[in-house]
């Protein structure tokens, strides 16, 4: 059985010690939950835990807003009678009001394995003020679902956003904990950090490959994350919110569909299996229709596919969601070269780059597929190489073996 971070915590006599007379808070989200169910700040308070702050990231710390850039406000907690900062409203980082109220800073956070989640960048945010003001922080880790596997362009210098904290992979293959101790490497900081690790956590085995099948329940961690599929496909589907792509918001099956107005799915998919077949690899693609009940398209009737990473045709090894998204937009330009494909609108905060290039981390994507001559092997030869100078850089800080 895996036993997560908290349940670690809460399970040591002496790690819960290590906290007596301290001033404790919690940073958490909606699937901050223990083994049986207990939001992580209840179960805390109810050990005697000090907790004097909680701490909510996007979403906010019980899950009460849907989409980007709907913030979140401060509040004191009706049960517990302690301040709830938002990490995701008036500001992203922590304040030195905010600072002010705890010793130690408990992490607890489920992440999805890809670099554009924010709650990643949270962590970095939080780590910078901790060593501006000699915080202690603990993550008490969690599984990475998506697994081990690295996919993608790193971000290049200058392109570091809210929805891109460093340079590394679209797919980063690390769990919480681990990125925590590459983000104090990297960015040389000198806080007092400590992982609370997992304990039989077994990312390359089946059937979960990263996440616990048939042992833990999935909580959202966000509205839109709504299952292991949506998990697994995120680094790859997570590219249409930078485009006028529906990417199934407003569905029950969001960032597993692919979708739009007069889009023949069909034609589509046979031209994505005569350009790229190797990077169709490891799932199934099914034609669908469906009609977003909000955002893009609501009310619309949108053709296009699913992806099905959840039954016996799926290889977690051999599935790259960023390259079946990157042929996808490939195909589009080639069987529509007049589709006005690249969304442009306010991302994440950002008003001047287009929200494809800040979720890629470059133009390096959106150039490969407007220019008419770049062929899948120029972008392969530019993804393979970043993924393998990460795996090399990721070599050390890895907890899990």
């Amino acid at each position: 059985m895996v036993q997560f971070g908290i349940d670690r915590l809460l399970g040591d006599r002496k790690l819960l010690g290590e906290l007596e007379e301290r001033r404790v808070a919690l940073l958490a989200h909606p699937a901050s939950m223990t083994a049986d169910f207990q939001h992580s700040l209840d179960a805390l308070r109810a050990a005697r835990v000090n907790i004097t702050a909680a701490f909510g990231p996007q979403h906010g710390l019980r899950g009460d807003k849907q989409d980007n850039m709907i913030e979140s406000p401060d509040y004191r907690d009706p049960v517990h009678g302690i301040p709830v900062f938002s990490l995701y409203g008036t500001v992203r980082r922590p304040t030195e009001e905010m600072l002010a109220h705890f010793d130690v800073l408990l992490v607890d956070l489920q992440d999805v394995g890809c670099r554009i989640y924010t709650f990643i960048t949270t962590l970095l945010y939080v780590l910078e003020a901790a060593a501006q003001t000699g915080k202690t922080v603990w993550v008490l880790d969690r599984p990475n679902p998506a697994g081990r596997p690295v996919e993608g362009l790193s971000l290049r210098p200058r392109w570091e956003s809210f929805v891109g904290a460093g340079p590394m992979p679209m797919r980063h293959g690390l769990t919480l904990g681990e990125l925590g101790i590459w983000f104090i490497s990297h960015f040389h900081l000198a806080v007092d950090y400590r992982v609370i690790p997992m304990r039989g956590y077994k990312p390359d085995e089946a059937p979960g490959y990263g996440w616990p099948v048939n042992e833990r329940s999935w909580v959202n961690p966000s509205p839109n994350a709504a299952n292991l599929s949506m998990a697994r496909a995120y680094a790859g589907t997570v590219m249409l919110e930078g485009t006028t792509l529906s990417e199934g918001r407003g569905t029950t099956r969001p960032l597993e569909l692919l979708g739009a107005p007069g889009l023949d799915p069909r034609s589509l998919l046979t031209m994505l299996d005569r350009i790229v077949p190797n990077w169709l690899e490891g799932c199934r693609l099914r034609p669908c229709w469906f009609e977003p009940t909000f955002h893009k398209y609501s009310g619309k009737l949108c053709s296009g596919f699913q992806i099905h990473v959840d039954d016996g045709a799926y290889n977690h090894g051999t599935f790259r969601p960023w390259r079946l998204m990157a042929g996808t937009f490939k195909c589009i330009r080639r069987l529509r070269g007049e589709y006005q494909l690249w969304r442009d609108f306010a991302y994440e905060y950002e008003h001047t780059r287009l929200a494809i290039d800040l979720i890629n981390g470059s133009e390096l994507l959106r150039e490969w597929v407007d220019d008419p001559s770049a062929t899948p092997m120029d972008l392969e030869k530019l993804a393979a190489k970043d993924e393998a100078a990460w795996k090399e850089q990721r070599e050390d800080i890895l907890l899990y073996r």
